[in-house]
């Protein structure tokens, strides 16, 4: 690769290794898959840079893979494995006088029940803020099929008890 290519990629890389790894962690819920998902996306994404980068499409070829990556992931998962739970955020959960980091849990709890696609509906739609379109390109599928996960993840949300104090917080109501 290039010395300017490779700055290129560097660059994207800096400003935008977080949110996709934010991404991840909302698809599986535990932050040492997400990284891992992330990083194996990252490793894919510059193999392809110098395509991609002349296609203009760096960003959506970008969380396309970390969302495909990830979910990949989840259906490998082992049942021998152990995942990471609460105590990765417990010294956090003691500073935290407002009570965010516990809404966070019950949240990235909820989002956890949902279908793997629903999930990345809900996720690519409103943390990440996309478009029905601009999901659809990420998840390889129709915008109707899109439209109709979310309503039926935003359904599933609606009703899950834990959610219900934090209906108000989150805009369900």
């Amino acid at each position: 690769m290039r010395a300017e290519t490779e700055r290129d990629y560097v660059e994207f890389v800096t400003h935008h290794a977080n949110s996709l790894c934010r991404t991840a962690y909302l698809l599986c819920g535990d932050w040492r898959r997400a990284e891992d998902a992330t990083q194996e996306a990252l490793i894919r994404l510059y193999r392809v840079w110098g395509r991609i980068q002349r296609k203009g499409a760096v960003g959506a070829y970008a969380r396309k893979v970390v969302v495909s990556t990830t979910l990949d992931a989840l259906r490998r998962k082992s049942s021998q494995e152990v995942v990471g739970g609460d105590e990765y955020f417990a010294n956090e959960a003691e500073a935290d006088a407002l009570g965010t980091v516990e809404n966070r849990l019950v949240i990235t709890k909820a989002l956890a029940e949902l279908p793997s696609r629903q999930r990345a509906c809900v996720v690519l739609r409103y943390f990440d803020e996309l478009s029905v379109e601009e999901t659809a390109i990420a998840l390889d599928c129709r915008p109707g099929t899109v439209k109709s996960q979310t309503m039926r993840a935003l359904d599933k949300l609606r009703a899950h008890p834990s959610l219900a104090e934090l209906s108000d917080l989150v805009g369900m109501k």
